[in-house]
C-alpha cells in the first residue's frame, strides 16, 4: 500500500502549490485526502502489528520444543530479535508520522504535506525490510528445531546486551529506573507548561532515555520481584497467564508515553508556522501531559508490583 502511495508522493513533493488553482493542483489535493487517509491505516496497523508480534510470538512457544516463552520463539530462528526490533523501531516511526498528519489536517493549507509526504519515501524501505524480515522468519521456522528458553539469554554468560542489562546490580538500577522516569516526568512536564521549542527536544530526548531506563529496570528487577525468583530476568514472561499478563499492564503505558513524549518534540519545530501556531502547539503540550502521565503511570504499576511481591533483593 504503501509503495503504490510512493509514485503520487513523488508527484505531491515536486508539483505542491497550494496558491495555485491549476488542474494538477486541484487533483492534488483530492487524491492526497485518499492517500493520507491510506497512509494512516497502515501507520496504524504497523502499530498494532507490534502487540500482535509479541502476543503471536508468546502463543508459538508451544510448538518449539525447549520454548517457554516468546523467547524461544524468537529464538528459533536468526530472524526473530531483527523482526522484533524491527517492528518496534516502526512502532515509533508511525506514531510520530501519524502525529504530524494530525496536526497537518488541522492547519488549511497543509503546511507539513511535504514533510509528511518525504518521510512517507524514506519509511517505505524501513517498513518494506521489516516485512521482509518478517517473511524470512515465518519461512525458516522448523517444527523439529530445538530452541533455547529465556533462561539462557538472560543468564551472566550470555554475551548480549539484554544479559548486561538483566545482570545490573538491584540497586544502582532501581536508582537509574526511578531517576531517569522521574526525569522524563518532570521534562514532559516542563514542556506542557513552558512550550518552548528546546524543551520539545527536552522532552523528546528525556522520553527516550525514560524508554531505555524502564526495560532495563525491567530486565533488571521488576521482573524478579514479579516472579518471586532472583535469577528470572524474562521481560516476556510478564505476558503470560500464571503471572496474571502483568506485562500488558507495564508495556502499554510505556509504549504510548515514549511515543507521545517524542511526538510532543517533533511537533515543536512547526509552532512557527503561522497556520500551525495554534494547532501544533495544543497538541504538542496534550501529548506532553499524556507522556507526563504514562511514565507517571508505568512507575506506579511497577511499584506496586515490587511491593506486593514477597521476594527481598535490597538489604535493610
Amino acid at each position: 500500500m504503501l509503495a503504490a502511495a510512493a509514485p503520487f508522493a513523488a508527484q505531491l513533493i515536486r508539483h505542491w502549490n497550494i496558491a495555485s488553482g491549476s488542474e494538477l493542483q486541484l487533483r492534488l489535493e483530492r487524491r492526497t485526502y485518499l492517500f493520507s487517509t491510506l497512509t494512516a491505516v497502515v501507520f496504524a496497523a504497523q502499530i498494532l502489528a507490534l502487540l500482535l508480534t509479541v502476543f503471536n510470538a508468546d502463543h508459538m512457544a508451544v510448538m518449539f520444543v525447549g520454548a517457554m516463552c516468546a523467547v524461544g520463539t524468537l529464538n528459533a530462528n536468526a530472524w526473530g530479535f531483527p523482526m522484533l526490533y524491527g517492528q518496534i523501531a516502526v512502532f515509533f516511526l508511525a506514531a510520530a508520522w501519524l502525529t504530524l498528519n494530525h496536526v497537518d489536517n488541522q492547519a488549511p493549507d497543509y503546511p507539513l504535506v511535504r514533510v509528511k509526504y518525504v518521510l512517507l519515501i524514506a519509511l517505505l524501505p524501513v517498513v518494506a525490510a521489516v516485512g521482509w524480515l518478517q517473511l524470512r522468519y515465518f519461512l525458516n521456522l522448523r517444527a523439529d528445531v530445538i530452541t533455547s528458553c529465556c533462561g539462557s539469554l538472560f543468564s551472566n554468560d550470555s554475551q548480549t546486551l539484554a544479559s548486561e542489562a538483566s545482570g545490573m546490580e538491584a540497586k544502582p538500577a532501581i536508582l537509574l529506573f526511578y531517576g531517569t522516569l522521574g526525569f522524563a516526568i518532570f521534562a514532559n512536564a516542563l514542556h506542557a507548561g513552558l512550550k518552548q521549542r528546546w524543551t520539545g527536544a527536552f522532552a523528546a530526548l528525556a522520553s527516550v532515555a525514560g524508554f531505555i531506563a524502564a526495560m532495563i529496570g525491567i530486565l533488571s528487577f521488576i521482573s524478579l520481584y514479579v516472579y518471586e525468583h532472583p535469577h528470572h530476568h524474562c521481560p516476556f514472561c510478564l505476558l503470560k497467564p500464571e503471572y496474571g499478563y502483568q506485562g500488558y499492564l507495564l508495556y502499554l503505558p510505556l509504549f504510548a508515553a515514549t511515543a507521545a513524549g517524542i511526538g510532543a518534540g517533533i511537533l515543536q519545530p512547526f509552532v512557527r508556522h503561522p497556520s500551525l501556531t495554534g494547532p501544533a502547539t495544543a497538541t504538542a503540550s496534550r501529548l506532553a501531559v499524556f507522556a507526563m502521565m504514562g511514565f507517571a503511570l508505568f512507575a506506579t504499576i511497577a511499584t506496586v508490583m515490587v511491593l506486593h511481591s514477597n521476594l527481598i533483593l535490597l538489604g535493610a
